[in-house]
């Protein structure tokens, strides 16, 4: 590659990595809570929500695709895993939403299919939602994705916790295990909640 390239795709990504900060800038996180956006999802029950329905309790957030076999089964397991080592508190206080890069295949059929597969309970909400409202969401988490040529998908592989209001609390990139500063902040969530 030439040098010329190179320096045409370094300028490209970081106008992408400044539209994206832009992005964030511009939308709900300037002011905190991440439940001003007006973005419609559909959980694995079709039913229509917007993020601000979450409000009231701390969330686990994160994205994934269906059809990964990777790193998204590990983002499932690692919230489990999450919510595992935070006792009953963390499993009855804690909502976990799982929002796909890939609505185009990720149906409500498909994600209600993923979130039996990874044993998601009622407190899980498994989500789609259109085109722009997936990079919306994705801007808002500050979750980066792009779709390859056959089709899978490269993206960030972080899990963030929301609090009651929708501010990012805490977050981590730490996958097949769990990021004890995580659990400590989602426990001292769940305690200010009860």
């Amino acid at each position: 590659m030439t040098l010329l390239k190179q320096l045409c795709r370094a300028f490209v990504a970081l106008l992408l990595a400044g539209a994206a900060a832009g992005a964030l800038a511009a939308g709900p996180v300037a002011s905190g809570s991440l439940y001003q956006s007006d973005v419609a999802l559909t959980d694995q029950n079709g039913r229509v929500f917007h993020l601000a329905d979450l409000r009231g309790e701390p969330v686990l957030v994160s994205m994934f695709y269906s059809s990964c076999q990777m790193v998204c089964p590990m983002i499932f397991e690692t919230i489990r895993a999450t919510l595992a080592k935070g006792g009953k508190p963390a499993h009855d206080g804690v909502r976990v939403l799982m929002v796909t890069v890939d609505p185009e295949r990720d149906s409500v059929a498909a994600l209600k299919k993923t979130a039996s597969a990874h044993g998601a309970d009622d407190r899980w909400q498994v989500a789609r939602a259109n085109a722009s409202g997936t990079r919306e969401v994705a801007a808002l988490l500050g979750v980066q994705y792009r779709r390859l040529a056959d089709g899978d998908f490269n993206h960030s592989s972080t899990i963030l916790l929301l609090d009651a209001e929708g501010r990012i609390n805490a977050r981590t990139n730490t996958l097949g295990a769990v990021d004890p500063k995580l659990v400590d902040a989602m426990r001292k969530l769940v305690a200010v909640q009860r």
